[in-house]
């Protein structure tokens, strides 16, 4: 598998270089030289094959040759060892349950499949992997516990300060070992910033060996497209196949996953990026400028990304034509007012209990179903409505079941480092705190 920069298409690296080093120099993003095609056949009898059968089978089209299949088999079903339902609502409205993992958030599917991958790839003796990662929410849990205890790393997770929620910032700073917490009092899009600072400067990559843990590393793209297909073969065995994905977005990397899976031949009528007041991409699609804004904080945290890193490597997917990706991709943004309403109509429609972004993806599917009532709509749960207790009202919150690795989360001691938002304190903590 080889591998160019979206801003350098005659780059090629292999994949392990395109791993470990997260983001060529050049500050694009990597992403395959050839996106191959799943046959025909498999796609028409897609329906016959459990997750990890269509996982395995997705990750070696991909990544051909990368690992031997036996190996790449076991880091499938190490990584992969739960399940992503599609329940059902109505007979036209499906809800894909990404929270079944151990930290209850879509993420466990990236960052486990890339803890092992980078596990595979590191060889004994070699310097410590540096593994950065900046979190709005979610991402930053998933990467700790698929990473804890990993050997030969250290993990570096970046949160804004006051921007998480309780149980989001505990999964953060309560594991120890090799997984470091830091609290930078600014916005995720600064916290994301330092990390791509970090990539950049010379003088600490030639000290410490970094890689990201971020959506924008090509590990954590590729299995996330294995929940798109799962959920295709999921209504397929129940008649339905002219599906829309409506897809919570915030860093784009979710959605990203998906048009990949696209591209690689995935029958989808259409994909909506639902996004919360951080409306970069909406705006762009319908006014053609693309304009990056501060991020704002609301309910739906995971998505406060006024800077989408993974936007670039939509547009490279349809070779930036906009018209061709209006197509097959329409975004639509939400207040928190929105956002309160469409937690409340899910509940009172269906006696579910969404999570915030999980409550925006299902309000920009109805709104296409209003005026497409033929199609079967999928909107994408990324996370436990338990990791948002402030949200619900009293009704909603007694619903929610809590999980036990949730309840034992509060008897741990938070460990995290303040830092302001400047690089030279980032740069100085990676140099001389560990």
């Amino acid at each position: 598998m080889k591998l160019y920069s979206t801003n350098n298409h005659n780059l090629s690296v292999d994949f392990p270089t395109a791993v470990f080093n997260s983001m060529p120099l050049d500050k694009g993003l990597y992403m395959p030289v050839n996106i191959p095609q799943l046959d025909q056949e498999f796609i028409d009898n897609i329906d016959k094959f459990t997750l990890s059968q269509i996982a395995f089978k997705v990750a070696s089209v991909l990544m051909k040759d990368t690992i031997p299949l036996e190996d790449l088999q076991g880091i499938i079903d190490d990584a992969i060892n739960f399940e992503a339902p599609v329940v059902e609502l109505d007979e036209e409205t499906y809800v894909l349950e990404l929270f079944h993992g151990p930290s209850l958030a879509f993420k466990d599917f990236g960052a486990r499949f890339m803890s092992r991958i980078m596990a595979y790839f590191l060889k004994e003796n070699e310097k410590t992997l540096d593994v950065l990662v900046a979190t709005s929410g979610d991402t930053g849990g998933a990467v700790a516990l698929g990473f804890l205890g990993v050997p030969n790393t250290r993990v570096t997770i970046l949160y804004p300060k006051g921007k998480v929620s309780e149980i989001q910032e505990l999964q953060l700073c309560t594991n120890g070992q090799n997984i470091h917490a830091i609290e930078v009092d600014g916005t995720f899009d600064d916290c994301q910033a330092l990390v791509k600072q970090a990539f950049a400067d010379e003088e600490l990559n030639a000290k410490l060996r970094l890689t990201s843990a971020n959506s924008i590393n090509i590990s954590r793209l590729i299995p996330q497209t294995f929940y798109y297909f799962n959920a295709y073969a999921q209504l397929k065995r129940q008649g339905k196949e002219a599906l829309v994905f409506s897809v919570p977005s915030g860093n784009f990397g979710n959605i990203g996953a998906g048009l990949l899976a696209y591209k690689m031949g995935l029958p989808v009528k259409q994909f909506i990026a639902a996004t919360n007041v951080n409306d970069t991409v909406p705006r762009f699609l319908n006014t053609g400028v693309y304009e990056t804004r501060p991020s704002v904080q609301t309910y739906a945290n995971a998505m406060d990304v006024g800077a989408p890193s993974n936007w670039v490597r939509i547009m490279d997917l349809f070779k930036n034509d906009q018209s061709a990706l209006k197509q097959v991709v329409q975004s639509d943004s939400y207040t928190d007012e929105q956002t309160l309403q469409a937690i409340k109509d899910i509940y009172n429609t269906y006696d579910y209990v969404a999570c915030p972004h999980t409550a925006i993806a299902w309000a920009a599917l109805k709104a296409y179903q209003r005026e497409h009532p033929e199609v079967t709509g999928v909107f994408l749960s990324t996370a436990h409505a338990c990791k948002f207790p402030d949200i619900f009202p009293e009704e909603m919150k007694a619903k929610i079941e809590i999980p036990e690795q949730v309840k034992d989360l509060a008897a741990k001691p938070k460990q995290a480092t303040t830092m302001d938002t400047s690089f030279e304190s980032f740069k100085e903590y990676l140099t001389t705190s560990y």
